[in-house]
């Protein structure tokens, strides 16, 4: 292997026990860098997810997205004969991660203090709703219900009692499979120097209020929240969707007085604007926003979104337009850079995006999402189990 062929991850195996979004999309990151990715799934039945949906031809939208670049064992971790087949399994691999139901994984004998015991080198993430301490250990927790207790639904949606949005992707799962995959790469950089692998104990409720970091202070010691504002933004004005003459929404945002001092004279051929009381600050602007929205709506209905675009550009004013998840697959910014690859699966190749962040050292793994159990017999035998064993395992449903 060439050094341009190889990947920061080359040589690393991963055990994973996980199921949803949080641990699978924290090991797709590690496999998409070289990790080799065992995913342990129940036989007959496999990870939850697959089943969400059938939008990918016949597969599950959430599982293609999350398992890309994985093998897949079919393994009952509660019978007798899986223990010495995980156990050979741990006692080679690098890291084991698991989103287990709280307190599933120390009944089968798999939390850190017991593997650690065994395998002092195995780096053991555990991905949880609340952490493994405090009032809420064993709480069942969901993307939504995070999103509620971490005071994100707080902050987003239409102003008014009823008004609240969840985000339209697992927000509360993503944030915590990066920080998992961030811990684990550190864990790894560490094991390095000690010798000695680590505990990572990964909450998704702590993972979404750091994401909360500027609500949260700017509520800071008691002071008024962040109002919910729709699309716009809650402090900064104007800053948000602005309907066009033609229907069409522009997305637009100004940072500063330079900025405002552009959008009136160049867009809204309003320099006096720039003048007035109202609106001499961010801070004035966004508390009569009402007022200055009613103007910019009216010079707005003369265009069309595209002159209205234009016209933002001109003045280097930031803005975007309002698109749904067709206008991204068709999107010309991610085709003229090669966003777009393919890999396969159990329904034939399927369309993928690459992983963000770009290296000029390496090109990221994309290799097929795997059929249920499709790697059981070939890791089994690669354990040293032969063809009767397998046979045997699998009339036993142990595989």
């Amino acid at each position: 292997m060439s050094n341009s062929e190889l990947r920061p991850l080359d040589g690393i195996t991963v055990v994973s026990l996980e199921h949803a979004i949080a641990a699978p999309f924290c090991t797709r990151q590690l496999a998409d860098l070289g990790a080799r990715v065992i995913k342990i799934e129940r036989p007959g039945v496999g990870d939850f997810a697959r089943g969400y949906d059938e939008r990918v031809h016949g597969l599950s939208s959430h599982f293609v997205w999350t398992n890309r670049s994985k093998e897949s064992l079919t393994l009952d971790v509660k019978a007798e004969p899986a223990k010495p087949i995980l156990d050979q399994l741990l006692k080679e691999a690098d890291v084991f991660v698991q989103n287990l139901a709280p307190g599933a994984c120390r009944r089968l004998g798999l939390s850190y203090e017991d593997l650690h015991e065994r395998f002092p080198k195995l780096i053991v993430c555990d991905i949880s709703g609340y952490g493994d301490s405090g009032p809420y250990q064993y709480r069942k927790a969901y993307d939504l219900l995070i999103q509620s207790e971490g005071g994100f639904l707080s902050t987003t949606g239409a102003p008014g009692p009823d008004g609240m949005a969840k985000a339209g992707c697992s927000i509360a799962d993503i944030s915590a499979g990066m920080y998992a995959y961030t811990n684990i790469l550190s864990a790894l950089m560490l094991r390095q120097r000690t010798g000695e692998g680590s505990h990572i104990d990964v909450s998704m409720l702590e993972c979404l209020v750091e994401w909360m970091g500027y609500p949260l202070y700017y509520a800071y010691q008691g002071a008024e929240p962040p109002p919910r504002a729709g699309a716009s933004h809650a402090s900064i004005y104007p800053y948000g969707p602005f309907t066009a003459g033609d229907g069409k929404q522009v997305m637009l945002g100004l940072q500063n007085e330079r900025e405002w001092l552009a959008f009136c004279n160049m867009v809204l051929n309003m320099p006096e604007l720039a003048d007035d009381h109202r609106f001499s600050s961010n801070q004035l602007r966004s508390e009569n926003r009402d007022d200055l929205r009613g103007i910019i709506q009216q010079v707005f209905a003369s265009m069309s979104a595209e002159q209205a675009a234009q016209r933002l550009d001109d003045s280097a004013i930031a803005n975007a337009k309002v698109n749904d998840m067709h206008d991204v697959w068709a999107h010309p910014q991610l085709k003229s850079r090669d966003h777009w690859d393919t890999v396969g699966s159990p329904a034939g190749m399927v369309s993928a995006p690459l992983p963000p962040g770009r290296s000029s050292a390496y090109t990221p793994v994309m290799n097929p999402v795997p059929a249920l159990g499709e790697h059981t017999a070939s890791i089994l035998a690669e354990l040293g189990y032969h063809e009767e064993q397998i046979q045997g395992f699998k009339s036993d449903g142990v595989i």
